[in-house]
């Protein structure tokens, strides 16, 4: 025994192997450096085009104009409006969407977290959480499809049933929608949040007398608390930059309106549409796809950051 462990040993300090431990290194580190050069280049990119964007359009305007039509000329040669960049409407119709899909995916996530980690059985469990996840693989141009198939008719018949005028293409139907694509990613981390929470205190709070429902209530999610809302903050960013939902169910029209059952637009849907067609990469309707999607990397990086932040925290406090 003693012979083999020390020839093995011989063996793992050859120079060969050597050799073959600093070329994996390296390699690693290649990798890394590629991930990390690739991420800055994108930013400095959209950075570069946004701030050619701003000495086009002032940043006042954009950050808190209320219109948005951004109708230029096709070429150079053509004469077209001055167009107007304000993006308020655009991050309303944004929030309002995220808004409506997280009051579906925040309690439908969070209560089947806590069903299937105090409630549900081993194999009950193995069985609903694989189940669940599959929503997470389903592309969201699936989503859309069934959006504008299925659940828009149906609110408009069920709105026009109690007397309420529902568009065809609403907020409503695409914050619906979301929320269900959405519920797995709540659902998941919640779930692995709250079975981190220590078994111990459970075992205090049943050892006071109390129930099963009382230690969930008053003692598993208070100390889950941190860990949730990292996950729901997750969430936040995942709705805040979807696209495919937004354009098929929600449309295209820059509303600045917080009416669920009308049409809205989000900043993703108008980066796509402002790339798309014959247009000036120089003129301001172009640059303005930039300067969108660096306040909307702005806003998911915050998210981004607060959740891994507060998750951190939890970690660091539980195991």
């Amino acid at each position: 025994m003693t012979a083999a462990v020390k020839s093995l040993t011989s063996k793992a300090g050859t120079p060969l192997s050597r050799g073959c431990e600093c070329a994996l290194t390296w390699l690693l580190r290649l990798a890394a450096a590629a991930s990390i050069l690739v991420t800055l280049a994108i930013v400095f990119s959209v950075l570069f085009e946004a701030l050619r964007f701003f000495r086009l359009v002032p940043l006042t305007d954009f950050v808190f104009g209320l219109q948005w039509s951004p109708q230029m000329a096709m070429r150079a040669d053509q004469a077209g409006s001055s167009g107007a960049f304000g993006a308020v409407p655009l991050f309303a119709g944004t929030l309002l969407i995220t808004l409506i899909a997280m009051l579906v995916a925040v309690p439908i996530g969070l209560f089947s977290a806590i069903y299937m980690s105090e409630y549900a059985r081993r194999s009950t469990r193995s069985t609903v959480k694989p189940m669940l996840e599959l929503l997470a693989g389903i592309p969201t141009v699936v989503y859309g499809y069934f959006a504008i198939t299925l659940v828009a008719p149906n609110l408009r018949s069920f709105g026009a049933s109690i007397g309420l005028d529902i568009a065809s293409e609403s907020a409503l139907c695409a914050g619906l929608v979301m929320g269900v694509m959405i519920i797995p990613f709540v659902s998941s981390l919640s779930d692995d949040i709250i079975n981190a929470v220590p078994q111990a205190l459970r075992d205090a709070s049943y050892g006071m007398g109390a129930t099963q429902s009382e230690t969930i209530r008053q003692v598993v999610l208070p100390a889950a608390l941190p860990g949730i809302m990292g996950a729901v903050l997750l969430a936040i960013s995942r709705a805040i930059g979807e696209t495919m939902i937004v354009v098929m169910a929600a449309g295209l029209s820059a509303n600045m309106t917080f009416n669920p059952l009308q049409a809205v637009t989000a900043v993703t849907v108008q980066i796509v549409s402002l790339l798309v067609g014959d247009q000036e990469f120089d003129s301001p309707k172009t640059l303005a796809a930039f300067a969108l999607g660096l306040a909307l990397f702005c806003v998911t990086l915050a998210l981004n950051i607060v959740a891994l932040r507060i998750v951190r925290k939890y970690r660091e406090m539980y195991e």
